[in-house]
């Protein structure tokens, strides 16, 4: 049972699909803006203790789910993102989740007018729900820069909101290929997966940078809690430029360690630890000292018993191995270095839009799943003015089944986790048999020869996976 404080300003949530039935699921709004619905189902508005307005609509209890035909979710927090994404996020809830599923939504509304709405404290109760209820399924949101802050008339350039939620949760980000037979790789050798840990805290995700006026010094001050302060001078500017301090911890770079060396073990892969320390002595010089210290003491033997290792190299080493190798290993990197390895990784095996994005928590227990892609602004610009798109929802579609099956886990709901495996079968099988969005078709065919009968739009896709998963699950 949901305490809340009774909110003096009610609103509608966001429409959670005309095909669903509205009282099949609790959705938690954080914000949202009405939208049209033709059913309305018993609901609450109330606010929480930050003052986001919150919406609790009903959920059916479990009998009548199973009348219903509907398999019963455990909480997930739904996390509302930006532009096409947030256009096919609405589509997937409406053709493949809710007409199976009887799932209790804690929706927040990441929208990035929402997050300058709130002063991003929405954000910040998101990751936070995160915490409460162990699952996290986000769309893809803006980050925005200074022509973003412009069109949107923000009060602020916000940070990054995946940067916000990894700094609370902490984590590694784990990126693995969605391998399809007919979609080429453009690196061929490459017949085994290769899986991007990305090490989900601070770095230049939580930096703090800025313009230097003009000439000056700048200097690095450490004020411990006892003792004395230390200085280092960074450098001596004869004019202006540019500046960016950064940090990480033990505890974090620890974590990023435990989750890596589990993660390959239950993976039956090598992992592979990349940095610079030859540049960075001491920064990146402490997690090659950290990963190696917990290896040898906690893991050695666990992975020599499966016939794997643990190896650091340099980045730039690395790189070149990952070319040049069949895959097959987990490759744990820095912050940034996975932000980039892991698009060019998806973008080897065929395609951006095929690729999973799952944070794993340090305690074992909590997950957050996305698309590992952008908001597809050029899509939705078209999208605007009622033209024909051509947009890849697969990314986002697996963001919702590995959050599932995380949730799955967690209540040993072995229908669930049929059902989200289920999913994923019948997105790559409606690849596999032809049918699919124009990305993929270049990828296939070319960018100067594909026709518009080798590929579907937006929608049309969406409604052959329904169709599909709807043959599929009634077999």
């Amino acid at each position: 049972m949901l305490q809340l404080q009774v909110c003096s300003h009610p609103f509608d949530p966001v429409d959670p699909g005309s095909t669903a039935d509205p009282t099949s699921h609790i959705a938690v709004a954080e914000g949202q803006r009405p939208a049209a619905r033709s059913k309305t189902p018993a609901r609450s508005s109330a606010a929480s203790s930050t003052g986001v307005k919150v919406q609790i609509t009903s959920r059916c209890n479990t009998a009548k789910a199973s009348r219903m035909g509907k398999i019963t979710a455990g909480p997930v927090v739904d996390i509302l993102g930006d532009e096409m994404t947030r256009i096919i996020w609405d589509s997937i809830k409406e053709k493949l989740i809710l007409p199976f599923l009887d799932i209790e939504l804690h929706t927040y509304d990441l929208g990035i007018e929402n997050r300058d709405k709130t002063n991003d404290q929405v954000t910040i109760d998101c990751a936070e729900a995160i915490k409460k209820y162990n699952v996290g399924i986000k769309c893809a949101t803006i980050t925005p820069d200074e022509k973003r802050v412009e069109e949107f008339n923000l009060k602020q350039m916000w940070k990054s909101p995946n940067g916000t939620i990894r700094n609370i949760l902490g984590g590694t980000v784990f990126r693995e290929a969605i391998i399809c037979k007919n979609i080429p790789r453009l690196v061929t050798c490459w017949n085994k997966p290769i899986i991007i840990g990305r090490h989900a805290h601070a770095d230049q995700y939580k930096a703090t940078d800025f313009v230097v006026p003009g000439a000056g010094k700048l200097e690095m001050v450490f004020t411990p809690a006892s003792g004395d302060t230390i200085r280092y001078t960074v450098n001596e500017y004869k004019g202006p430029g540019v500046a960016l301090g950064m940090f990480n911890t033990d505890q974090s770079i620890k974590d990023f360690a435990h989750s890596s060396f589990k993660y390959a073990l239950n993976a039956e892969y090598p992992l592979y630890l990349s940095t610079k320390n030859t540049i960075l002595k001491r920064y990146d010089g402490r997690f090659k000292d950290i990963f190696q210290e917990i290896y040898d003491k906690e893991y050695k033997s666990q992975f020599e018993a499966k016939n794997i290792w643990y190896e650091h190299r340099l980045i730039d080493d690395m790189v070149a191995y990952a070319m040049k190798s069949e895959g097959g290993f987990v490759w744990a990197c820095k912050n940034y270095d996975g932000d980039v390895q892991s698009d060019s990784v998806a973008q080897g095996y065929g395609s951006l839009g095929l690729m999973t994005s799952v944070l794993i928590c340090p305690d074992g227990k909590t997950v957050e799943s996305e698309a590992a892609h952008g908001t597809v602004t050029r899509h939705y610009r078209l999208y605007q003015k009622g033209q024909e798109t051509s947009t890849n929802p697969i990314a986002s579609i697996f963001a919702w089944t590995r959050g599932l099956l995380h949730r799955a886990k967690l209540d040993n709901n072995n229908e669930l986790k049929k059902f989200a495996e289920t999913l994923e079968k019948v997105c790559i099988e409606t690849i596999e048999s032809g049918f699919m969005t124009k990305d993929l078709a270049i990828c296939i065919k070319g960018m100067n020869h594909v026709k518009r009968e080798d590929y579907l739009e937006t929608f049309e896709f969406m409604q052959k996976l329904a169709d599909n998963l709807k043959a599929k699950v009634s077999a």
